[in-house]
C-alpha cells in the first residue's frame, strides 16, 4: 500500500499480462487522451506475472515519463487482484480502471470525467458491441451477467467489464473490502453511491491473445456468484427436500401396491438410475458447499493479496 503523499486529479490503473506487442500504443493513447483532460495525471501499469517483455517496456516508459507509475508482482496473481494493487497505490481524486489491451478506446475516458464533474461517483461502461468475440463467449458472458442479476439482491449492471472510472471515497472503500476472491464489479455496486454508464462498442483486439481462458473465466464466474448471493445453497437445500419428499412418495406408493395391489415392485435399472439421480444430486450439493467453504478459508488463512517484486513507487507492499 502506497504511503507518500502525492495527490492527482486523475489515475488510470492498467492491468498488464503479456501486451509487449500493444504497451506503446497503449501507452500513446492513454497519454493522449488524459492529458486532453488533465495534466495532473498519473498511469499505473501493474504487470502481474508476464512472461514476456511487458515489464522491460514499462521499465522503459517510467524512465522516460515521470507520470508513469509501475507495480511489478512475483508472479501472476490474476486480473481482479492486479487492478485491486492498482487502486491500493493510486493518488487520484478519480481513478479509471481499463485493461490493457487497447479493446476498451481511451477516448472514452473523457466522456466517464465530464459524468464524474456532474456528480457521479461510479461512470462504467456498457459494452453495445463485442467485435472478435466468438458466439460462444458472447452467450456465455450474457447468460453470465443475467444470471448473477437475478442471483443477488445487488443491481450489478449487466453488459459491462471492470473499464470505469471511481471516485476517491468508492476506491477508500475498496480498500476496506480484503476478499481473497474478488470480484470488483460486484464490490462496486455493492457501495452503492451515484452510479451511471456510457455506452460503447468494444474493439476486437488487435495484439497477441487473451488471458482469460474458459477455465479461469469459469472460475471468475464462481467468484462473482459465491460473493454475493447465497442462492446455490438455498437451491441445494431446496434440492434436499424435494428429493426425501420424492422418496417419500415413492415408498407410500410402494406400500400401496404390497398391501392392496398384491404386488411388488421390481427393476434392477429402475434401482440404479434412481441411486445415481440421488448421487450426483449429493455430489453436486456437496461440490456448491465446498466451493464456499474454500473461500472461506482462504480469507482465514489472511494471506497478502499480492507480493510486489519491484515498483518505482514509494512503499508499495502486499495488501493484506
Amino acid at each position: 500500500m502506497i504511503t507518500d503523499n502525492r495527490v492527482v486529479e486523475l489515475s488510470v490503473v492498467i492491468p498488464i499480462y503479456n501486451e509487449e506487442l500493444i504497451l506503446d500504443e497503449l501507452y500513446k493513447q492513454l497519454s493522449e487522451s488524459v492529458s486532453k483532460i488533465t495534466s495532473d495525471y498519473e498511469l499505473i501499469f501493474v504487470n502481474d506475472g508476464s512472461r514476456d517483455n511487458s515489464f522491460s517496456k514499462i521499465s522503459q516508459l517510467a524512465a522516460v515519463d515521470k507520470k508513469v507509475f509501475f507495480i511489478n508482482f512475483s508472479r501472476n496473481f490474476g486480473h481482479q487482484i492486479a487492478v485491486t494493487a492498482g487502486i491500493d497505490s493510486c493518488s487520484g481524486n478519480a481513478i479509471v480502471i481499463i485493461d490493457g489491451d487497447l479493446q476498451d478506446p481511451p477516448e472514452l475516458i473523457r466522456d466517464m470525467y465530464s459524468k464524474h464533474k456532474e456528480g457521479f461517483e461510479v461512470v462504467y461502461a456498457r459494452r453495445t458491441d463485442r467485435k472478435g468475440e466468438s458466439w460462444f463467449k458472447k452467450m456465455t458472458a450474457k447468460l453470465f451477467y443475467r444470471i448473477l442479476r437475478k442471483s443477488t439482491n445487488i443491481d450489478i449492471p449487466i453488459d459491462t467489464g471492470d473499464f470505469r472510472l471511481i471516485d476517491r471515497k468508492v476506491a477508500d472503500y475498496l480498500k476496506l473490502m480484503p476478499e481473497q476472491n474478488k470480484f470488483l464489479r460486484g464490490q462496486i455496486a455493492w457501495l452503492g453511491f451515484r452510479q451511471t454508464h456510457v455506452l460503447f462498442a468494444r474493439e476486437k483486439r488487435k495484439f497477441g491473445k487473451t488471458g482469460y481462458s474458459f477455465s479461469k473465466m469459469l472460475h471468475f464466474a464462481m467468484d462473482g456468484i459465491t460473493s454475493f448471493s447465497d442462492k446455490p445453497l438455498t437451491l441445494v437445500t431446496r434440492s434436499g427436500f424435494f428429493i426425501s419428499f420424492l422418496s417419500f412418495i415413492i415408498i407410500l406408493y410402494a406400500i400401496y401396491s404390497h398391501y392392496f395391489l398384491n404386488r411388488t415392485i421390481t427393476g434392477w435399472t429402475s434401482l440404479i438410475i434412481s441411486s445415481m439421480f440421488v448421487g450426483g444430486i449429493q455430489l453436486i450439493s456437496i461440490g456448491i458447499i465446498g466451493e464456499y467453504i474454500s473461500r472461506i478459508n482462504k480469507n482465514v488463512l489472511n494471506r497478502p493479496l499480492y507480493i510486489v517484486e519491484s515498483s518505482n513507487l514509494t512503499s508499495v507492499n502486499g495488501k493484506k
